[in-house]
């Protein structure tokens, strides 16, 4: 069994009764305690479950899946940083460029300030924050923001039917896109259903649609989904994705791997 399949089918356990023992999992599974172990560490740390003695549990209302945009931003970090660098490289000045909620769009955001000439289109205020004016007159200012409506969600992205009825009329060479999960059943998830709805109108405002997800996010699943896997262009991740899934996902999207440290200059 994949470990991506291998991963919803806990997740499935766990939200059906409440909680899960590690045991139980591992018999059901046929697999080892401590590949289910392994994976509950996994999911844990993606916020879909709790970890606890023995076993896992549905997040406590406190621990959201829905987490703050801070929260995940101090998350896989570096992961964020390389998955930005790479897609950098695809934006060149005077591209209408989109991009979505999430710490991973946010990071690639930094990457492109230096970029002239882009019109950004966002549903992301952290992002739309990253192209304001600045604060010195000798520094160039060439970036132009459209910034939809909606409904704030936790994570400072405003998602529903206005920014779905804004993204309509728009269209950008380039979208980039953040998810909660990649798999390659339930596809590329969120766990806000407006969100993935909103989501869903920017891919459409793309020639070209990207999707950045750092390699713990293969095997997550959000509550819903956004798209199919083969339904967008190209997907980055960091080289922290095992060869096993990178030959999976090769086979329906361009993939990437962006590695950890920058190649050292010639």
């Amino acid at each position: 069994m994949l470990a991506a399949e291998r991963r919803s089918r806990i997740v499935s356990e766990v939200r059906r009764a409440g909680a899960a023992q590690v045991s139980a999992l591992a018999t059901a599974l046929k697999v080892s305690e401590m590949t289910v172990r392994r994976d509950i560490d996994v999911l844990a740390e993606q916020g879909v479950i709790d970890r606890v003695r023995g076993g896992a549990t549905t997040p406590r209302i406190t621990d959201r899946v829905d987490a703050d945009f801070t929260s995940q931003a101090r998350l896989h970090v570096a992961e964020k940083r390389a998955i930005a660098r790479r897609a950098a490289g695809l934006v060149e000045p005077g591209m209408a460029v989109g991009l979505s909620g999430g710490s991973t769009a946010w990071t690639l955001a930094q990457a492109l300030r230096g970029i002239p000439d882009l019109t950004i289109v966002t549903n992301s205020l952290p992002v739309a924050d990253v192209f304001a004016r600045p604060d010195r007159a000798d520094e160039p200012y060439t970036q132009t923001v459209v910034l939809t409506g909606g409904v704030r969600t936790p994570a400072d992205a405003l998602v529903g039917p206005i920014a779905v009825r804004a993204l309509e009329v728009l269209h950008c060479d380039l979208v980039f896109l953040g998810v909660r999960g990649v798999d390659l059943q339930a596809g590329l998830t969120t766990s806000n259903l407006l969100e993935a709805e909103t989501d869903r109108a920017l891919i459409a405002t793309g020639s070209t649609s990207v999707v950045l997800a750092d390699h713990a996010k293969w095997g997550a699943v959000g509550l819903t989904t956004i798209a199919d896997v083969d339904d967008v262009d190209r997907l980055i991740m960091d080289d922290g994705l095992d060869s096993e899934a990178a030959g999976q996902l090769s086979e329906h999207v361009a993939l990437t791997l962006a590695p950890l440290e920058e190649p050292a200059a010639q």
